[in-house]
Order: structure tokens, then sequence, then C-alpha cells
């Protein structure tokens, strides 16, 4: 007998844990959540300082795109593989982006989306002291605020941006503000707070709530134009469960996509070349991939810089790298530790620390696509990295505004000498070559099930997907243009606004 769900959340990230836990508040759903991955991500998971460790476990799915255009090179991209999803793995950095970033969204057509409108959504997350309440949330699961204690070499980074003429913002997290600050950290009484911490541990003891982990969903059943039911394996076989109401699909950027196009849902010239049958000929799936892509300004200190305590990136600035933008489209990181890039001859740990820069606006757009009718096969994932030279130039500004702030006064008693680029490294054609040398990434790849008003989009803005009933997305996939923060606290507030949408 197959088992019957009133909802079905596929992936059980950041996005899946709000959504499962939302609707099951409402004791009359019956609502499954399937995670490919394991329960916990690891022992060291909620230790703060030691995130970097958790991008080479099982808990990161170890994706790596195919060799970039503008490189040659293969980057891999992080993606969580656990409960919490990301913010299990990430750097937990708690962040909006500025407010234009989301009335972007809303001036292409998206009614309801602009950030008046999700600010709701991102208060409901939230729990945050001392802040304009008006702004912030002060009575949501996550509790987030600025590091504590905060590290003395980026608190001297932070003079130092605002002896360069930069603002001295109070809340650079909460998305009215340009300038540099604090940002906030998903730190609680020391350790990570996920997202499953968060908002799935306290639902767990529900009944109307299952939820099945280490179980990959192979493909969803469309019948009729409908969504009805979804198949996954375990270690004991493969399962099928109905829906009644909708399935809810959050299984990421890169993993969304695929399923969909596992599915027959995408392209039907790139589905039939796989040998998947066609269902929906939904040319946008896969499309519009894009991520926040990083380069370092890496420094030799003059004295120890102490271990930190929290996650090594505890301040930012969000400036504009020319007049004349609606706003923002350049984040620079203090890192309390240097940039460890392959072929350089960094500092090691305790000896240097880093000004990081990221284009948080890229124009640059890649795809995923399958590589087989696998379902355990990995997807192809090319993001295009710098396929668009404007986003090359904007970095290449970053870059000075960073060795500007690197040079100041009030780094003074920290600074020997600049490691990375160098200071032989001083026009433009050689910061350019930098950048491509070493490019990494942010690992907040957005935007293949884009959301939007046009032929193209693969949901609408109610997260539903075109010419199928009964499903919906709900994840950074259906971002149709990246905020200018890291992206945690976005898909946060999409899935509260998706869990909204749900119930109504």
């Amino acid at each position: 007998m197959i088992e019957n769900f009133d909802h079905i959340v596929i992936g059980g990230g950041t996005a899946g844990c709000v959504i499962a836990a939302r609707l099951s508040e409402d004791d009359s759903l019956r609502v499954l959540l399937v995670e490919a991955g394991a329960a916990r991500a690891s022992a060291v998971k909620t230790t703060p300082p030691a995130w970097p460790a958790l991008l080479r476990t099982s808990a990161n799915w170890g994706d790596v795109t195919v060799p970039q255009r503008a490189t040659g090179t293969r980057i891999p991209v992080a993606s969580g593989r656990a409960l919490g999803g990301g913010s299990a793995i990430n750097a937990m950095n708690y962040v909006r982006g500025h407010r234009s970033s989301y009335d972007a969204w809303a001036k292409a057509g998206l009614a309801g989306w602009g950030f008046e409108d999700l600010l709701p959504c991102f208060k409901r997350t939230e729990t945050t002291l001392g802040r304009d309440p008006a702004l912030r949330g002060t009575s949501g699961p996550l509790r987030v605020g600025a590091p504590d204690p905060p590290h003395p070499t980026v608190a001297a980074m932070l003079a130092a941006a605002v002896e360069s003429g930069h603002p001295r913002a109070a809340d650079i997290s909460g998305g009215a503000e340009e300038g540099f600050g604090w940002s906030d950290l998903n730190i609680v009484d020391g350790q990570r707070q996920s997202a499953a911490d968060a908002y799935l541990v306290p639902a767990m003891g529900r009944r109307n709530l299952t939820v099945v982990t280490e179980a990959l969903v192979h493909r969803l059943h469309i019948s009729g134009g409908r969504c009805t039911a979804v198949e996954y394996r375990t270690a004991a076989g493969s399962v099928s469960v109905a829906c009644a109401a909708e399935v809810v699909l959050a299984a990421g950027s890169l993993r969304s996509p695929q399923l969909l196009m596992l599915s027959g849902i995408g392209p039907a010239g790139h589905l039939q070349e796989m040998g998947v049958d066609v269902a929906v000929d939904l040319p946008g799936v896969g499309e519009n991939l894009h991520d926040h892509p990083m380069s370092d300004v890496v420094y030799r200190a003059s004295r120890h810089v102490p271990a930190g305590m929290n996650n090594h990136g505890e301040a930012f600035g969000l400036v504009r790298s020319r007049p004349g933008l609606d706003g923002p489209d350049l984040q620079i990181l203090f890192l309390d530790v240097p940039g460890h890039i392959p072929g350089t001859d960094v500092p090691e740990t305790g000896r240097g620390y880093t000004i990081a820069v990221a284009p948080m606006l890229p124009r640059s757009r890649g795809s995923v696509r399958l590589a087989s009718a696998d379902p355990g096969s990995r997807p192809v994932v090319d993001p295009n990295y710098y396929g668009d030279e404007r986003d090359l130039d904007v970095v290449v500004r970053g870059l000075r505004l960073a060795r500007e702030i690197g040079e100041a006064y009030a780094l003074g008693e920290w600074r020997e000498r600049e490691v990375l680029p160098g200071l032989n490294v001083t026009d433009d054609a050689g910061l350019r070559n930098f950048v491509l040398k070493t490019l990494t990434t942010y690992n907040h790849p957005v935007g293949t099930c884009r959301m939007g008003v046009d032929p193209q989009a693969v949901v609408d803005g109610n997260l539903r997907v075109r010419g199928v009933e009964g499903l919906r997305v709900a994840d950074g996939s259906v971002i149709p243009s990246i905020p200018s923060a890291n992206t945690n606290a976005t898909v946060c507030a999409i899935a509260e606004r998706a869990a909204e949408l749900l119930r109504t």
C-alpha cells in the first residue's frame, strides 16, 4: 500500500526545514520531509571556527564545475547534504541583501517580492536584540547577532574602512544600510544554530511530521498534468509516496533543476538527448545559474593574529563600485585568516589576514544540466564565472578599494605587507589576471528554477511550476537575480513565504 501525505517536501536543507516545520504546525496536515543526507552533518558541525572542515565531509555534495571558459579551471561548489543543508555547513553569516536587490525583483514584474513585501518573512525567521523592531525580528526561531567576542584584527579592519571614508553602519545585516559593520551570525552560546536546529528539531515530536534521511529522490510522478507522487530510494530499497495536496521541491539550486529534468520537466531537446521522456517542455529549467565569485587581498601580519572564536568572517561592507548604481554591487569581507589560494605563497594561519572582494550583482549566467538519466549521477554545473567581463571590471574596482582599506593607518599595528596580489601588481591588466588565476566561489549558487512572469521563468510569483499542478519550488533556485549578500537569510525568507502560500 502506498503511503499518502498532504505535502511532501523534497530536501531537508535550509528551505525544507523551514517549510516542513511551518506546515506541520497545522495538525490536520500530514507532512513528509525527504533528505538525501544524514540527520546530522558531523561532530564538528556545531563548532563555529571549524566550519571549513565540513566542506571535506559527506555533509557537502562536493560538486565541481566544468572547466570555466574564462579560466580553464574547475571550481569546487559547496552545498549541504544533511538536515539543515547549507546552514549546517556554511560560514554562519546571517545577513540580508541591500533592499535594492529585492526591489529589483518587484521591478521585473514580481509583485509582492520587493523588500518591504519580504520584510515580514525576514522578521519571522529571527530573534535579534538591540535593533530596530520595525526592521528586525524579535521572536523568530533563529537567534542571530554580532560576533561575541569580536576579533581584534577584524575590529582594526573595520576602523580602517571608516578611516578610508566609508560609512560605519549600525546594522549592516538588516538590508537598509550601506557601509561597513559587524555581520550577524547564527551562533548561539558558542555553537552553530542551523535551520534544522532552529526550525526542525522543535517540530520533530509532531505526530503529523515524518522525516526520512539518507533517501535520494529519483523522480516526481506526473499524471494528467499534476504531480501526484514521489519516488525515492533508501538503503532498504525504493519507496513511492503519494501526495494529496502539493509537492514542494527544496533541494537547492543544483539538485532542484536536476530532479525536475529527471522527472521530464525541462528543456525538451536536452531531455530527449538524455533519454528522459518529456512531460513538460520548460526551457528555463537549469538556466540562469549565477553565483558570487570571490577574490582575496592577503596580508602578512607583523604580529600574531589570534585564533578566531567565531566564523573567521565577522564583518563586511556593502559598497558601490561606481556612482549611478541603484544599490551596492560589492561586498568587502574581513577575515581573520589568510586566504588559502592553491599555488600561492600565503602566510600560515596566525600570521596573516584577508580582505576579500565579491561582486554582489554578477551579470554572468550559466546552467545546470543532466549528465545522464541516472538519479545518482552528479549534475553538470557551469556557472560561467566572469563570462560577462563587466563582472571582472567590478571586482578589479573592489580590489582597489580593499587595498585602500588595507593600507590605512588603523591597520598599522597588524600589517607587515601585502602578499597577494602583491605590490608589483598595480595596473588593471595585472589585477584582472590575478582575479582569473585565483578564482574561487563564495558558494552562493542561485537562479536555476527562476521565478518570473516571462515564458522562460520556471515558477510564477506563487512559486508554482509552470505547466504542472500540485508542484512548487521554494529554495535558492527560484531567485531571479542574486541579492547583495550571503544567501542563507534570503532562502529562509523565501521558505517562510512559501509556507504562507501553501497554507492559503
